[in-house]
């Protein structure tokens, strides 16, 4: 009778999770990503290191070149007139590789405090 108390248990504990767990192929079954190319309202950089302030969070569209690899996923980016670091989530892929001189739009979010930088979530070549 333990036994079975236990077997039933077991199975109503583990259902909902290997019935979610699925095959884990996840990248797989990614959705076509959406690649509009029309006008796009943009900030500078200076307009965005105006407020460095710890507790300063705003999404940002910037345009310009990733022009320096600092560290692990961590980059130096300039729109012409200002740097900035900026970090590049993990699961970023370009189809071809970039240089200095390649032109890119950052889609991200601008957080300030001691080194501000704007942690990238797409990159769209321009």
């Amino acid at each position: 009778m333990k036994k079975t108390i236990i077997a039933i248990t077991a199975a109503l504990i583990l259902s909902p999770t290997i019935a979610l767990a699925g095959n884990g192929d996840h990248d797989n079954h990614k959705q076509a990503q959406f690649n509009y190319t029309g006008p796009v309202s943009t900030i500078t950089v200076a307009e965005l290191l105006k407020d460095t302030s710890m507790f300063t969070e705003q999404n940002a569209i910037v345009d310009g070149q990733i022009i320096r690899h600092v560290r692990k996923d961590k980059y130096l980016f300039s729109d012409g007139t200002t740097e900035i670091q900026i970090e590049l989530d993990d699961d970023i892929s370009l189809p071809t590789a970039i240089n200095e001189t390649t032109k890119v739009r950052l889609f991200g979010e601008y957080e300030g405090g001691s080194t501000p930088e704007i942690e990238v979530d797409r990159v769209q070549i321009l």
